[in-house]
């Protein structure tokens, strides 16, 4: 779900309730949930200042938010036991996620789904790429990704598919050739 806003694993792993306003559809990244030795978690602060920042929700992504509310809500009245974290995505027992639990999850989904093994990270590369084909500009792609700069987007999207290189190319021949023609 979260791969609409290229959220990182553990930002994702570490949102509480408190930091969605599904009015303003806006999140906040305020904290990131980290593996210690594969075996305990912890939240630390978000990897740098700009990953501090706000995400926008679009309608997809508030509604896909309000159904796990309800599923989180059944869960909770059917434990027996359940430590109310105020986190989003949690176990059924309210604990964090371990990451290798949601990659593991991924991977069987993936799997199922007859597509090629992915990381949880390959998600934000994937909706970088979507905004890019989609013609957001990069500084919006930037700040979307939360990155310290353009510079770094630009670096990271040397996956770009063939057919915005193929855009490119023809936007800057239609633009050679339009200069071309006032030219002459």
């Amino acid at each position: 779900m979260m791969v609409c806003t290229g959220m990182r694993k553990g930002e994702v792993l570490g949102l509480h309730w408190a930091d969605v306003d599904v009015d303003a559809r806006t999140l906040f990244v305020r904290w990131t949930l980290v593996s210690v030795d594969n075996c305990r978690s912890m939240f630390n602060a978000p990897k740098t200042h700009g990953s501090r920042a706000w995400v926008a929700l679009f309608a997809r992504a508030v509604d896909a938010l309000q159904r796990q509310r309800r599923r989180q809500r059944r869960q909770q009245l059917a434990a027996r036991h359940y430590d109310d974290l105020d986190l989003i995505f949690a176990r059924p027992d309210g604990l964090p996620l371990r990451p290798q639990y949601v990659l593991d999850h991924l991977r069987r989904l993936t799997a199922g789904a007859g597509l090629p093994a992915i990381r949880v990270h390959d998600l934000r590369h994937v909706a970088a790429t979507i905004m890019i084909n989609q013609s957001v500009p990069l500084a919006v792609v930037s700040k979307t990704l939360r990155h310290k700069n353009v510079a770094t987007t630009v670096d990271l999207s040397r996956h770009l598919t063939r057919d915005a290189a193929d855009d490119g190319v023809s936007a800057t021949c239609a633009a050679l050739d339009a200069a071309e023609a006032r030219a002459a």
